[in-house]
């Protein structure tokens, strides 16, 4: 189980800004792992679908991961563009999340970027591990620009 040393490997998440920049030399697709401090079901994919030895490493080899807070309160500037937090009811929301959520506010959601952080899909809800392994690799094989998810499921587990 994706040893090393002793200690149980870990996604390298990164942030935003820093996946922006490390794709620039070393082209990937990103992953953002859209939480809440208060959300139970994100908590419970940090315990189990991320620290999958399996889904750790496929996520390290073949994208950036980035965690990003919802509701955090540092700006991001992305692009030249500079996201900030909006003070809505008793919480608030991060300008950059509602982008990346298309304005469905929704924890945890998973959203994966192409190489030039433009959106492929982002996934709302609860993702175990075998749910999300064969999305990890339909999306980094390029897959999803010639079939449909279906078709390319059906054919892979009939391999």
């Amino acid at each position: 189980f994706a040893q090393e040393n002793g200690k149980k490997q870990k996604i390298n998440w990164v942030s935003l800004e820093e996946a922006d920049a490390l794709r620039r030399s070393e082209p990937r697709k990103i992953l953002i792992d859209v939480y809440t401090d208060w959300c139970g079901w994100c908590k419970k994919m940090d315990k189990t679908t991320f620290s999958q030895a399996d889904i750790v490493t496929y996520i390290n080899e073949n994208y950036y991961a980035v965690k990003l807070d919802a509701e955090q309160e540092e700006p991001i500037t992305l692009g030249g563009k500079t996201y900030n937090f909006v003070p809505n009811g008793r919480r608030g929301y991060h300008e950059i999340a509602k982008e990346l959520l298309q304005g469905k506010m929704s924890y945890p959601t998973t959203v994966f970027l192409d190489e030039n952080m433009n959106m492929i899909q982002p996934i709302s809800g609860y993702l175990d591990a075998p749910t999300i392994q064969p999305i990890l690799e339909y999306l980094a094989l390029d897959a999803y620009k010639e079939t449909p998810y279906e078709v390319w499921l059906a054919a892979k587990k009939a391999k």
